[in-house]
């Protein structure tokens, strides 16, 4: 999750958050290159008063400005097309898991298994809170999930637009009233993993937080057992 003085993105727990991750900084890096070569040029020319003659209809330097962008937005875009085809949903996944977003509250049902659903509210500040959870981020039943394995999470609303989001995982999905939505994704390690509803959907609207609970495909097993 984030924390104080956090100006970076939140550390990636799937393969696809590191690959945004990347193109980040990658881009960020050309950005400041870019920006530091403008300003060169620029205060260059406010405090020199010496003119090139031979500047004007210089083939050589239009040719210079006319690739270098080119090759920029190559190395900008090249990556960008890589992300986009890791998003298409290529495996088969092991585990589905049905959100649906109500006014304001999430609820989860594990399809493949029956009679596992639950509701998922917001910890009450007065009576359920512990020094350990996190105010306005905490939910008194978190959605449990094994890493290593891949996971369908197919999103659906009952009354207004809700936005499931986990920022760490780089997911945001809409849940729309009447339609069903779905991503595919993999947790590549455990840890608690915090979202909040990314759509405004009326008054209590930052108060359905998500909370992801990753934990080994073992342990997962039995927490099945002890659900069924």
């Amino acid at each position: 999750m984030m924390s104080w003085l956090d100006l970076n993105c939140q550390n990636s727990a799937t393969p696809l958050m590191e690959q945004l991750s990347f193109f980040h900084n990658n881009t960020m890096m050309i950005l400041i290159i870019i920006t530091i070569i403008v300003a060169y040029m620029m205060t260059s020319i406010v405090f020199n008063n010496k003119i090139n003659r031979f500047l004007l209809e210089n083939q050589q330097i239009e040719l210079i400005w006319t690739i270098t962008p080119a090759l920029t937005l190559l190395l900008i875009a090249l990556p960008s097309l890589k992300i986009l085809y890791m998003l298409e949903e290529t495996l088969k996944p092991n585990l589905s898991i049905k959100s649906i977003g109500h006014q304001w509250f999430w609820s989860y049902e594990y399809s493949d298994f029956k009679n596992i659903e639950f509701d998922s509210y917001l910890l009450n500040e007065s009576n359920s809170m512990n020094n350990f959870n996190f105010r306005l981020l905490d939910v008194d039943n978190r959605l449990i999930l094994p890493y290593f394995s891949q996971i369908r999470m197919i999103v659906t609303s009952t009354d207004v637009i809700h936005s499931w989001t986990i920022p760490s995982m780089g997911l945001k999905v809409d849940a729309t009233p009447g339609r069903l939505n779905q991503i595919v994704f993999f947790l590549n390690r455990s840890g608690l993993f915090f979202g909040q509803c990314s759509e405004i959907c009326g008054t209590n609207h930052s108060f359905m937080p998500i909370v992801i609970e990753s934990i080994s495909p073992t342990n997962f097993i039995s927490w099945l057992k002890n659900k069924i």
